[in-house]
């Protein structure tokens, strides 16, 4: 029988979690491969090309590493699809491909930059049904820029909550990104967190919030994918709490 804490709460869980090395998303495994190749290959033109090659080479493979998240529980939340920076908190129109779904009126816009050194493993905000998913060709702009949104490669999905609240959310390919790689497709039903897609080599994600959706990160904030809550139903906006 396990015994209750004096209150009446379950007690902490005394399983303890250790590190472990990410493991390399499959996705990675041939451009890991192809780098090693090249090293070799250089090796014998020059012995000077090994060490640099070696660096690069595992420096592809670090690209592409899945590590595992700890996704919090609250059906409330809506955490991080992407690994990086929040640079752009704004009230924006809905992109003309998910009007559709989330309407016309404008929507505040959460912008996540990816760096070359993120993880580019991208993951659903909340756990519900893929509604919609729209792939668009484009330009490779830098991921920073306001316009990047509407001009560059991108992809759309729509995901439709428990609650039949819908989060859209978007990858967009960057100056150095020339792929956007899906893993879902509409009516997969999808768990909070789970991966539904990467962007190689640099980008960025925009999420739209619904109007009872509050903003939980600040600009200049890292978030962490499956993990980061950037919006609470009914929260208090992080700018209030930080004033």
């Amino acid at each position: 029988m396990t015994s209750l804490h004096p209150r009446g709460e379950a007690p902490l869980p005394t399983t303890t979690v250790k590190w472990r090395f990410p493991a390399i998303h499959p996705e990675g495994m041939k451009f890991g491969a192809i780098a090693f190749g090249l090293t070799l290959l250089l090796t014998l033109v020059s012995k000077v090309l090994f060490w640099p090659m070696l660096g690069v080479t595992a420096w592809v493979f670090t690209f592409f590493r899945d590590p595992i998240r700890a996704t919090p529980v609250g059906e409330e939340l809506i955490v991080a699809p992407a690994d990086g920076l929040v640079t752009m908190i704004q009230r924006v129109p809905v992109p003309r491909e998910l009007a559709s779904e989330l309407g016309a009126a404008p929507l505040v816009r959460v912008s996540i930059f990816m760096s070359v050194f993120d993880v580019h493993i991208n993951r659903t905000p909340i756990a519900g049904t893929i509604r919609q998913v729209v792939y668009i060709s484009g330009k490779f702009l830098n991921a920073d820029l306001d316009k990047a949104s509407e001009e560059n490669e991108r992809q759309h999905f729509v995901v439709e909550g428990y609650d039949g609240r819908k989060i859209g959310f978007t990858q967009i390919a960057g100056l150095v990104a020339r792929r956007i790689v899906g893993f879902v497709k509409v009516g997969d039903m999808v768990a909070v967190g789970q991966r539904v897609g990467l962007i190689r080599f640099g980008s960025r994600v925009d999420v739209y919030l619904p109007d009872d959706c509050v903003p939980q990160v600040a600009l200049g904030q890292r978030s962490i994918a499956g993990e980061t809550v950037i919006g609470r139903v009914g929260g208090v906006p992080v700018a209030a709490i930080t004033q």
